[in-house]
């Protein structure tokens, strides 16, 4: 079946074939290219058959498939021999152009006998020299065939390199690319980077470089000492190459460079995503060195005692490190003889050997911001993650009669250490010999199964998986009753009943309910609570101190919900009962407790300096009498509660003694993700947005190992974020690359909107990044999905409304005013005024910009839609927070009028823009617009209208003004504007 419609005539056929030529390549781009020419021959015109044929060889060339590349070629040759006159300039040299390709094609296949290869640069050299063409492009050739054959490749470098380049010469890029190479094979690392210089910082470029050669650049940049530059450049240029059949090999070498810098987890991350590459290169000299760089990765991940775990390969079967190193070991093997036996020479084979020879040229190089091992990758296939050395928790005891005592022993105190011992018990009950110990102080297996039900219960908890929890905590509690053990049973129950009070309460269509519901639910566990403790006879002190703690957290957790007033002193009653209660029985760990809770209360209250006394109370009693357990969540709530009290310097002391004192605990056993993510909050605050990002990412492991998927994401894509603020784009880029390939994201497992958050937040990393393709690709796939978000129009329109400005960068205007009239739709249904009005201005500010009075009249009717915007949230009391919709809106119309040449419409829109900013002092927030509009109004004035004598007199005015206020720096720009008004 044709992938579209075929053309019915040949304006058709080019329509499409221009179209082709924007898809990327491809399969999909491959089997259009090759229905169009099927399309082609059915119309009498040779020249659209012939740029059928060129589109078709493109295809087939960046396709990977150089065994079809010049069959296609001969067609094309031999319509020119025929039929000369339909070769315009234009085919013509696409012709003498495409003859490298055809070089490098058969070079690239170890079947073609060598003299059919000389044979080829000989018809190139004729045709050439017939068509009076300068054959340095042909000598180039030479070169390559020398340089992959290993013999003469210095005299044919000289012969290629010593000549001036023409029209049909490899674009400077790809020269540069070539000269390096052959200085790097000499082994000169320093010259051949030199070399490379222009290419590695963006001045030349092409279709393939600079990705090409930064692959090549990346081990002599290490052996060079430029480790940071290395990185940089693996960042971007990886990115650039990934899932390209085309440019398999470059990907090897990354894969290389990361088996070679101590990251040997994130090759086999790169490895998973480019797993497609094993199937889809037809290139053998392609295979050869993807597959090259593939083995030395596996190489070292063996070498490391890692040969079982599991990785990417070929389609069809599972794979482990060992068994797929075998594998490719033996394909590339069998291909580098291959090329040797055609070549006569064992070059190939040399080359290959040298790389799997390389050692480590460093221990470890922090490539991403989320450095991995490959221990992590172990942990991240097991049920339950290794725990991290632990200081403070004995070796578990042996005997299983001992094991389950030490284990309640431990939950009884509240100690970390309970969860080692629950996890061994988890893994001996599972077992089918298991049998339980007939040992009365153990008590019956149905009383282990509950307690097992029960701290799994605690830790769907902790990941706010309320309706998991409720659900384990209620068949604990029918187990615990079924054993006899009313007191535990009802421990469980009301742990049940609190789980279900804090889950998100649902109405009927099952979208979120107002608070008022969940207030209510929370005070009818309480009550609830109440009853079960009154009705439950026997309890022991421990099970009574618990269920006023259950019954305190109820009241907190209800004015967390409400902050109402009248909600304040229940709560506090309920707590002094558990303070009181766990004083008299001498219950260390519900006393400190109890006091945490009443900081907390203190601190949801508004009462900070409360709570920092009540803190600072219980870190003595805990420093002198313990349980030192609790310190790193005291110390932790005592950091943000100084950081709400203004105190930054105060919470990172708190917050970093917080993180020292739960290093001393297992960590998949304290909320060292939540101090992770203050700290990154306090050195926002501090000013030091680089220590913030560390922390971010930290927090992010943390939670994704020990805790919360949705907390890790989360964290992750903050960090994303204010890595492109601190203009660390590819670090953003790569790191949002590396999250949403998480199997949880990939198959879909994840909340869709964090998923689409993520993604977002790579879209725009993208768009800074200077990568519009990209980034308008990902912004329009977000806005088709968000379209459906019928519960939540507004993020709609925010996405909508973004897709609309790259669209508009991109000159797309079009499409651009269709994403637009989608984000007003889904305004209209949730209002996002300044966000939407930002959008309007900018897109028609593109297009004025873009097209100057052509657009003009598209531009304004967006800035219509700004005004009728403005206008809403007037009418709404909206407040933006940051320039005035109107006087933003005024300074655009000056804008958009300034670039149709309509420069009184112009002038007169920036003085109206100056006089809604109105009268301000120093220091004012307007200053910095003000002085804009005057700027721009001065610039048009007296730059565009040549009205010089006003427009001086405007600015200096602005001068005066400015200069009087003390605003010394904004009046620079308008020295500056007027320095050059008199200039000219």
């Amino acid at each position: 079946m044709p992938t579209a419609p075929l053309p019915q005539n040949t304006d058709e056929l080019y329509a499409a074939l221009r179209d082709n030529g924007q898809r990327p390549y491809g399969r999909t781009r491959t089997v259009t290219a090759e229905e169009l020419v099927d399309a082609a021959e059915q119309f009498d015109d040779p020249a659209a058959l012939v740029c059928a044929l060129l589109e078709l060889q493109s295809a087939y060339t960046y396709g990977s498939e150089p065994r079809k590349s010049p069959v296609v070629f001969a067609r094309i040759l031999n319509l020119y021999d025929e039929q000369p006159d339909v070769f315009d300039d234009s085919l013509r040299h696409q012709l003498f152009w495409r003859f490298k390709w055809v070089a490098n094609a058969l070079l690239a296949l170890p079947e073609v006998p060598l003299p059919t290869l000389r044979q080829w640069l000989t018809e190139m050299r004729d045709r050439y020299t017939k068509a009076d063409l300068d054959l340095q492009p042909y000598y180039g050739q030479a070169y390559d065939l020398a340089a992959h054959i290993g013999e003469g490749a210095d005299l044919a470098y000289d012969l290629w390199a010593s000549r001036v380049r023409t029209r049909l010469s490899d674009c400077e890029a790809c020269e540069i690319c070539t000269r390096a190479r052959y200085h790097l094979g000499a082994g000169d690392d320093a010259r051949a980077l030199r070399i490379w210089e222009p290419v590695l910082s963006g001045k030349d470029s092409c279709q393939e470089e600079p990705a090409r050669s930064v692959s090549y650049a990346l081990l002599p940049l290490l052996r060079t000492g430029q480790t940071d530059r290395a990185r940089e450049l693996h960042l971007a240029g990886y990115r650039a190459c990934r899932r390209n059949a085309s440019m398999a090999g470059e990907v090897g070498r990354h894969l290389e460079f990361c088996a070679l810098t101590g990251n040997e987890a994130r090759g086999l991350e790169l490895l998973s995503e480019n797993r497609t590459l094993f199937e889809e290169v037809d290139s053998p000299s392609e295979q050869l060195d993807f597959l090259t760089g593939v083995e030395v990765l596996l190489q070292r991940v063996e070498f490391l005692g890692h040969g079982e775990l599991a990785c990417a390969g070929y389609a069809g079967r599972a794979w482990t490190v060992s068994a797929l190193r075998a594998e490719v070991r033996g394909r590339a093997d069998d291909l580098a003889a291959r090329f040797d036996a055609r070549n006569g020479t064992t070059t190939q084979s040399a080359h290959r050997r040298a790389r799997l020879e390389c050692a480590p040229l460093l221990d470890a190089l922090e490539l991403t911001l989320r450095p991995r091992e490959l221990d992590d990758l172990v942990a991240s296939d097991e049920a339950v993650p290794a725990a991290a050395p632990v200081r403070r928790t004995a070796a578990l005891p042996e005997s299983l009669s001992e094991l389950i005592l030490r284990a309640r022993e431990l939950h009884a105190q509240g100690h970390p250490g309970d969860a080692a011992c629950w996890a061994r018990l988890r893994v001996l009950t599972a077992a089918r010999d298991y049998r339980h110990p007939e040992d009365p102080a153990v008590g019956p297996l149905l009383q282990l199964r509950a307690d097992l039900l029960t701290d799994e219960a605690y830790t769907a908890r902790s990941k706010d998986e309320f309706d998991e929890a409720v659900a384990l905590h209620e068949e604990a509690a029918g187990l615990y009753e079924d054993a006899g053990l009313a007191g535990d049973a009802a421990v469980a129950q009301a742990c049940a009943l609190l789980a279900a009070a804090e889950a998100p309460v649902r109405d009927q269509s099952a979208e979120p309910a107002d608070e008022t519901a969940q207030i209510e639910a929370l005070t009818a566990a309480h009550a609830a609570m109440v009853r079960l403790q009154e009705e439950t006879l026997g309890l022991t002190p421990l099970q009574e101190a618990r269920l006023l703690r259950l019954r305190a957290s109820a009241h907190g957790i209800r004015l967390q919900a409400s902050r109402s007033e009248e909600h304040i002193a229940p709560a506090f009653a309920e707590l002094g009962l558990l303070q009181e209660f766990a004083a008299r029985h001498g219950l260390a760990n519900q006393s400190s407790g109890a006091g945490l809770l009443h900081a907390t209360l203190h601190a949801l209250s508004g009462n900070l300096p409360a709570a920092v006394t009540e803190i600072d109370a219980l870190l003595a009693r805990l420093r002198a009498e313990g349980p030192a357990w609790h310190l790193p969540r005291t110390l932790g709530l005592r950091g943000r509660i100084q950081l709400g009290l203004q105190d930054p310097e105060a919470a990172y002391k708190d917050l970093t003694e917080a993180l020292r004192a739960a290093g001393e605990w297992p960590a998949d056993a304290d909320d060292r993700g939540r101090i992770h993510q203050d700290l990154a909050e306090t050195c926002m605050h501090l000013g030091r947005p680089d220590e913030a990002l560390r922390h971010l990412t930290r927090a992010a492991e943390q939670h994704l190992r020990y805790g919360s998927r949705v907390d890790g994401f989360c964290a992750y894509s903050n960090a994303a974020q204010l890595s492109v603020d601190l203009d660390r784009v590819e670090d953003a880029i790569a790191l949002l690359d590396s999250v949403l390939a998480e199997p949880d994201i990939a198959k879909g497992e994840l909340d869709d909107r964090l998923t689409a958050q993520l993604r977002l937040t790579r879209a725009r990393a993208l768009h800074a990044g200077g990568d519009l393709k990209a980034a308008t690709a990902e912004f329009a796939e977000l806005a088709a999905e968000s379209a459906g978000w019928d519960d939540d129009p507004g993020s709609h329109a925010m996405i909508a409304g973004e897709t609309a400005v790259v669209l508009a960068e991109g000159g797309e205007f079009g499409p651009a005013r269709a994403a637009l009239g989608q984000a007003l739709a889904a305004h209209a249904k949730s209002p996002r005024y300044e966000q939407i009005s930002n959008h309007l201005r900018e897109v028609a500010r593109l297009q004025a910009k873009h097209q100057g009075m052509e657009g003009l009249r598209d531009a304004r009717a967006v800035l219509a839609d700004a005004e009728r915007v403005a206008v809403a949230a007037d009418k709404a009391g909206f407040t933006p927070q940051g320039r005035s919709l109107e006087s933003a809106l005024a300074y655009e119309h000056g804008r958009v009028n300034a670039y149709a040449g309509e420069y009184e419409s112009a002038l007169a829109a920036l003085d109206q823009a100056c006089a809604l900013l109105g009268e301000f002092g120093p220091g004012d927030d307007r200053l910095g617009e003000w002085t804009e509009c005057v700027r721009l109004a001065g610039a048009v004035e007296g730059l565009y209208m040549e009205r010089t004598a006003p427009a001086l007199a405007r600015v200096d005015a602005a001068i005066t003004r400015l200069t009087a206020l003390g605003a010394t720096e904004e009046a620079a720009p308008l020295r500056e504007l007027a320095a050059q008004i008199r200039d000219e």
